[in-house]
């Protein structure tokens, strides 16, 4: 079965061409600043430039895109790095613009998809993604499937409370794991600590020079996904975590080591399942939109 895979991002949109795990094309555009229909139009572009490349007619669409999101009515609720897209019928606008079934997934939740089927999660009943990069993503995997609970909200696991009366998240509530220990939070630490605006990259170098301040706020972040991680666990019992993005996957050693060491005495007393890092890189969403649109074509589900 041939798809299209569509990645929604806040700068670029992402389409692939499948037939099965293999891919036959890829094709980047820009996303539109105006928002609204216009991404409709590119989106419906970048599908046909990668069936066009590929020399392939798809029979489905599967879109990653941010933001809460209606599945049953196939509306974008809304998304922070978008405009124009709140209760946003974008599944129904998408398949008059191409003509083909469109299948949604939240990004994260593609991703989180892709590493079950493709990536580090491969061969396992359930796994756990988590991704730590500007903010904090993921999904929960069971059976093969991506868990949405029942309104839709379900995997949102950079929002898990983890410090009542902590700093402000971008979802407006506080305490947030996103808040504590993504890039932002990172960099929001470090212009307080040095009195300066002091990017993740700056960070890690200041770290890998032993510098104490830098240790502290990196150390501290890890801690507080290893916390938070020991949390999702006792909630899931997936049969693995994984774990993505450019700050768990870049940052300096030591990061990785203190992350695990408060993953292990949070779940002391409990089975922990093993922690491995994502193979899939930035392809993961890509990946796991294609996926959501085999699976659910597939199925006959919507």
């Amino acid at each position: 079965m041939t798809v299209v895979g569509l990645d929604l991002g806040g700068t670029k949109i992402a389409a692939g061409a499948f037939d099965g795990e293999r891919l036959l094309s890829r094709v980047l555009l820009p996303t539109p600043k105006e928002g609204g229909e216009a991404v409709v139009a590119a989106l419906a572009e970048a599908a046909r430039r990668a069936e066009e490349e590929a020399g392939v007619r798809a029979l489905a669409l599967g879109l990653g895109t941010p933001g809460p999101l209606d599945f049953r009515e196939g509306v974008i609720r809304f998304t922070p790095n978008i405009p124009g897209l709140q209760n946003f019928p974008i599944r129904r606008l998408l398949e008059e613009a191409t003509g083909r079934p469109v299948y949604l997934e939240n990004d994260a939740n593609a991703a989180a998809l892709a590493e079950h089927h493709l990536g580090a999660g491969k061969g396992e009943k359930s796994s756990l993604f988590l991704t730590v990069s500007t903010g904090i993503g993921g999904g929960v995997v069971l059976e093969g499937r991506v868990l949405r609970g029942e309104r839709g909200q379900g995997g949102e696991l950079g929002h898990t409370t983890l410090l009542p009366g902590g700093p402000v998240c971008g979802c407006g509530l506080e305490g947030c794991l996103e808040a504590l220990a993504a890039g932002r939070a990172l960099e929001r630490e470090a212009g307080y600590a040095y009195g300066r605006p002091v990017d993740t990259r700056e960070l890690f170098r200041l770290y890998e020079e032993k510098d104490p301040k830098a240790e502290r706020i990196l150390l501290q972040a890890a801690r507080y996904v290893g916390i938070g991680l020991a949390s999702l666990v006792k909630a899931f019992d997936p049969g693995v975590v994984i774990l993505g993005g450019g700050i768990a996957l870049n940052a300096p050693e030591g990061y990785f080591e203190a992350l695990q060491e408060a993953y292990r005495r949070y779940l002391q007393g409990w089975e922990a399942p093993p922690v491995r890092k994502a193979l899939l890189g930035p392809e993961a969403g890509l990946l796991g939109a294609a996926l959501t649109a085999y699976l659910e074509a597939r199925d006959g589900s919507g």
